[in-house]
């Protein structure tokens, strides 16, 4: 006889209970729940226990650069309205609000990371507003800037995530992309500002610490993603 399938925990208090705090690696003023071994995510997320963890559950690049460029540079979001794409541990969201944005919004399509985003934005005392959506095909949002951590791993999801900073841009919305240069971050569209070392959970590091780059969206739109190692230096 089959056995009925378990019902998904609830996330929130699933997150609580095995995802401990503790301080990002290079960001120690922001304390996140964070996955490790024995964190079972799998089971959250309804997976099976070989599949790969989620994105929201750890620290990556480049959301780390853009959390640290903000901290350091509050000017940048100071009485401005934020929108973090693709927030994941709403770790950007979190730096921004930190620095004194007035406004401070973080969407990702994992309705595990909303709530993630929600428990760690009460434990660095910041107001963030959560929503589960995927805006990318859709009209540039109310905001005054655009923050996007981490978004160029994916050949199909770089291209839409760039035809969607394109629209954000010419509707007069400000677009900072953090990357330690993946695979598809297409680099001759962009200006880089910054550099930070970072730590970085992906791209083989395992956690170890990465050199990665702010950006600015250039005039230039080719609309060419190019693989890692023959994109061009920005």
């Amino acid at each position: 006889m089959k056995r009925p399938a378990m019902p998904n925990p609830d996330p929130a208090a699933f997150i609580k209970a095995n995802l401990p705090i503790s301080p990002v690696p290079s960001i120690p003023e922001i304390r996140l729940h964070a996955a490790g071994p024995a964190s079972g995510l799998w089971r959250l997320a309804g997976r099976r226990e070989a599949d790969p963890p989620p994105y929201w559950a750890y620290p990556w690049a480049g959301g780390a650069v853009l959390a640290r460029h903000l901290l350091d540079r509050p000017e940048i979001v100071t009485g401005r309205r934020v929108l973090d794409l693709g927030a994941g541990s709403g770790l950007v969201a979190i730096a921004a609000a930190k620095a004194g944005a007035a406004k401070v919004t973080a969407v990702d399509i994992d309705a595990n990371a909303i709530a993630a985003i929600s428990l760690n934005a009460a434990i660095n005392g910041v107001d963030i507003a959560a929503v589960a959506a995927d805006i990318i095909e859709e009209s540039p949002p109310v905001t005054d800037l655009l923050v996007v951590g981490d978004l160029f791993y994916d050949p199909s999801l770089a291209l839409r995530v760039m035809a969607f900073l394109r629209r954000c841009q010419a509707s007069g919305i400000e677009v900072l992309i953090g990357d330690p240069e993946r695979a598809y971050l297409p680099q001759g569209e962009l200006s880089r500002i910054a550099t930070h070392a970072v730590a970085d959970f992906g791209g083989g590091t395992g956690g170890g610490a990465v050199q990665a780059g702010v950006f600015a969206l250039s005039g230039k739109a080719d609309g060419e993603i190019m693989p890692e190692g023959q994109a061009a230096t920005a």
